[in-house]
């Protein structure tokens, strides 16, 4: 039971102190306790806490907007405020849809996604992420969506093939499923610049999405990147696509964006599509009763200021690299890690059973669950997790401490987490 929060800890009403290595789900980023995160909230209460959009906007939603096109990639140039990620990726959705209506293309319908993607737990956000364990039970509600492989080099890059090779290769896939669906009835390509929950931090091959936006450009239809999980600085960049060199036509955000003071996401799209919106029906058709919540956006503003102020991309850079050095001292001979990955302050781990053959560990053993239950033990609150390869096989763990952190936490995290992994595999039975 939670009681509250003191800095990066998370301290539990027996007074156990518990390092919160993965915010939750990648989204207290600033840690449980920052005061101008707080009295911000507490100001904005005392003056208003919500107005709804449909009549009056407000200052915190004004400005929040106007602080993120300022630093989005060029061309991003509107803002539209929900109350979360999955929220996020269906206005992206339906934004992408009623584009194209607006543009006199009604017949594009369809959607093209990744496997082992995760991109939300509204119908729409789940027709389109690629995992098969949260899929399968609400199959029969769900859109058809067409699905390519995810760029996850640890298993998929063949031994003779270069970087260069594999990112064609596996971005070609999207041109190949275009050309077979007709790309006259596709609407857009969304994919995570980072996969997070489902793969455990796959990160891209350079120049693999330059060569996804260059396909889409082709082909006319949208790319929509969900920066839910890896953006507003995760990754050491605001947007991660970023580091990528690409700029998507719209982008999804949340977690990160109030670091979990308050709810709130956004999808942000560029001015050619707000365009077609202005000049055409003049109206997006879609809402929810809390868009634009003044008391949600004034905590996010603080929260965005605040990595402004206190130059935490710099140590979200400088720890994710102390980080990344600490695990490999740790795990890079350790008999079933296979993959340790990652960029900025979002590191993953890949376990397996056999390191030469890649082999993943039977699903039976459940041994994401033990970890965590290992590492909460331990006072430590990280993000395993299992079906890493489809759904089913594979487990990883996945880091995503608050932009705060220290060498000591560094320190911390990575004796803790050792000796629950290896709690867990003898609990198991795979090591003695």
């Amino acid at each position: 039971m939670a009681e509250r929060g003191d800095g990066v800890y998370i301290i539990d009403t027996e007074g156990n102190r518990y390092l919160d290595a993965c915010g939750g789900a990648a989204v207290s980023c600033l840690g449980h306790s920052h005061r101008r995160v707080i009295d911000a909230v507490k100001q904005q209460l005392d003056r208003m806490a919500f107005a709804h959009t449909g009549f009056f906007t407000s200052d915190p939603s004004e400005e929040l907007a106007d602080f993120l096109v300022q630093r989005a990639p060029e061309g991003i140039e509107h803002v539209y405020f929900v109350s979360g990620g999955s929220e996020a990726v269906e206005a992206a959705l339906k934004l992408a849809r009623q584009y194209f209506l607006e543009c006199g293309e009604p017949q594009r319908h369809k959607f093209i996604a990744r496997r082992q993607s995760y991109h939300g737990n509204t119908l729409g956000a789940l027709a389109v992420s690629g995992n098969q364990w949260r899929r399968q039970q609400f199959e029969p509600l769900l859109i058809d969506v067409e699905h390519i492989s995810p760029c996850y080099q640890y298993r998929d890059q063949q031994p003779q093939e270069t970087d260069q090779d594999y990112a064609l290769r596996v971005a070609n896939e999207l041109e190949e499923k275009i050309e077979a669906m007709g790309a006259e009835n596709v609407i857009g390509f969304i994919a995570e610049p980072i996969v997070g929950a489902t793969a455990g931090v796959l990160v891209p091959v350079p120049g693999y999405f330059k060569r996804i936006r260059e396909i889409c450009d082709r082909h006319g239809i949208l790319l929509i990147l969900d920066e839910v999980m890896c953006g507003m600085g995760r990754t050491g960049s605001l947007f991660a696509c970023e580091q990528e060199g690409v700029r998507p036509d719209i982008v999804t955000v949340a977690k990160g964006l109030a670091a979990g003071y308050q709810p709130i996401g956004a999808a942000l799209c560029s001015a050619d599509i707000y365009a077609k919106f202005r000049d055409g029906s003049g109206l997006f058709q879609h809402g929810h009763t809390y868009i634009g919540h003044a008391t949600a956006c004034a905590a996010a503003l603080a929260v965005q200021q605040t990595i402004v102020d206190e130059k935490l991309l710099d140590n979200i850079q400088h720890m994710g690299d102390i980080l990344d050095q600490s695990l490999r001292q740790r795990f890079a001979n350790h008999p079933y890690v296979g993959d340790i990955r990652g960029r900025g302050l979002f590191r993953g781990l890949e376990l397996v059973a056999d390191r030469d053959t890649k082999a993943p560990l039977p699903p039976s053993l459940s041994i994401h669950s033990s970890i965590k239950r290992h590492a909460m033990a331990r006072g430590l609150a990280c993000y395993p997790n299992g079906g890493t390869i489809d759904g089913l096989h594979g487990n990883h763990i996945l880091l995503a401490p608050p932009y705060i952190i220290d060498r000591s936490h560094v320190a911390e995290i990575t004796e803790k987490l050792g000796d629950a992994v290896d709690a867990a595999l003898l609990d198991a039975g795979v090591i003695n």
